[in-house]
C-alpha cells in the first residue's frame, strides 16, 4: 500500500512538472512576457526548455523587429553585438522537424520558430536556436480571401498544366468522335487534380482562424510555412511596445532590447 501511495505520489508530481515545464518567461529591459508551450508541438517545446534551461538565450537580443509583423531573437550571434552589425544568422545544429498542426496558427502573440528557405531546406524544418513571436494585424475577410487566392490559384493552375496539356490533343479528338469516352477521361484527369490538390501547400483558412484574423489579427500569409509552438499570456502591451522601436535598414532597433528566459 505504501508503495503505491509513494508511485502515486511520484505520478503527482511528475505530471506537476511537466505542466509547469509548459510556460516560460520572456524577460526583457522593455517588461515580461509570459508563454504558454503548446503540446502539441512537443519537439519544439522540450528543445526550448532544454535551451532556455542551458541559459542560450541568456544575454542575446531581439535583432530583428517590423512593426505589425514580428520581433524575433534568441540568435545567439546577437549577444555583445556592436550597434549596426549584421546578426541573426541561426545555428544549423539546432535545426528539428517542423509540426505543423492545423489547430496552431500565426495569431498576434503566437511564438513561431524560423528556419533556412525551402530551396535548401524542402522539408521546412525548423531553427530552434531563435525564434519570432507575431505582433501581426487585423485583417478583413475580403483579405484572408486574397491570401487563399494569392496561394492557391497557382497550385491548381500547374496542376491543369501537368495533367491537361499532355492529353489535349487526345481530349479533343475524344470530345468530337466519342462524348462519352470524353468526359470518363475528363472526370478521371478531375481526379488526379483534386488528389494532387487536397495534399499540396494551400491555404484554406478555417472558421477558427477566420475570426481570429479578423479580430485580434496576426500573420496568416504564414501559416503552414513556419511552425507555431506556443503562444503569449501575458505580455501583449511590452510585445507592442518592442515592435513600435524605431529600427535600422536591417530592422535593429536602435536600442537594443536583451532577453533572458526562465522556465517556470
Amino acid at each position: 500500500m505504501q508503495r503505491l501511495f509513494f508511485l502515486f505520489t511520484i505520478l503527482i508530481f511528475a505530471s506537476s512538472i511537466a505542466s509547469q515545464s509548459r510556460h516560460v518567461v520572456i524577460s526583457t529591459n522593455m517588461g515580461d512576457i509570459k508563454i504558454m508551450l503548446y503540446d502539441d508541438t512537443p519537439k519544439h517545446r522540450d528543445s526550448f526548455i532544454q535551451l532556455a534551461n542551458e541559459g542560450h538565450y541568456d544575454g542575446t537580443l531581439f535583432y530583428r523587429v517590423i512593426k505589425n509583423f514580428v520581433i524575433q531573437g534568441g540568435s545567439s550571434d546577437s549577444k555583445n553585438a556592436p550597434a549596426g552589425k549584421h546578426i541573426g544568422y541561426g545555428s544549423s545544429k539546432l535545426v528539428i522537424d517542423s509540426e505543423f498542426t492545423e489547430n496552431r496558427f500565426h495569431k498576434k502573440g503566437a511564438i513561431c520558430a524560423p528556419r533556412q528557405p525551402e530551396n535548401i531546406n524542402h522539408f521546412k524544418m525548423s531553427d530552434i536556436s531563435q525564434f519570432y513571436i507575431v505582433q501581426g494585424k487585423v485583417y478583413t475577410t475580403g483579405e484572408l480571401d486574397l491570401i487563399e487566392k494569392a496561394t492557391n490559384n497557382p497550385i491548381k493552375i500547374a496542376l491543369k498544366k501537368e495533367y491537361y496539356l499532355p492529353h489535349q490533343d487526345e481530349l479533343k479528338k475524344l470530345k468530337s468522335e466519342n462524348p462519352k469516352e470524353f468526359n470518363r477521361r475528363l472526370r478521371e484527369i478531375k481526379e488526379k487534380i483534386n488528389v494532387e490538390y487536397a495534399v499540396s501547400d494551400k491555404i484554406e483558412f478555417t472558421e477558427k482562424q477566420r475570426e481570429v484574423y479578423t479580430t485580434k489579427g496576426g500573420l496568416p500569409e504564414l501559416d503552414g510555412d513556419y511552425t507555431v509552438f506556443g503562444e503569449v499570456v501575458s505580455g501583449l502591451a511590452v510585445l507592442n511596445k518592442i515592435a513600435a522601436l524605431k529600427t535600422d535598414k536591417n530592422n535593429r532597433p536602435y536600442t537594443d532590447v536583451k532577453l533572458v528566459v526562465r522556465v517556470l
